[in-house]
């Protein structure tokens, strides 16, 4: 009669659970990159004078090729907002 013993997986098994450690490590260093590029464009938008939440369609694939050329090329508000305070400080006062 055969014994079932619990035996511990011998070398054979560890490129296996070294791959798998590979791909997790993968995955999340690639979650954290897409987090951090994330906030990084929502502070952009922001700081342009556009809604944060335009940084977040720089997940989207198709999206993250255009808007950099959205923002490369759009008359930002924010330049909009200085205009308009130069213009009001170039009239002569009445």
């Amino acid at each position: 009669m055969e014994s079932f013993v619990n035996v511990p997986p011998g070398p054979e098994a560890a490129p296996g659970f070294i791959i798998l450690l590979l791909i997790m490590f993968g995955i999340f260093v690639g979650l954290i990159v897409v987090v951090i590029k994330a906030v990084v464009f929502c502070k952009i938008f922001s700081k342009a004078g556009y809604s944060w939440a335009l940084g977040l369609l720089m997940l989207v694939p198709i999206a993250n090729i255009i808007m950099p050329f959205f923002l490369a090329f759009a008359d930002w508000p924010v330049q909009q907002e200085a205009r308009q305070l130069k213009q009001q400080q170039e009239k002569p006062e009445e």
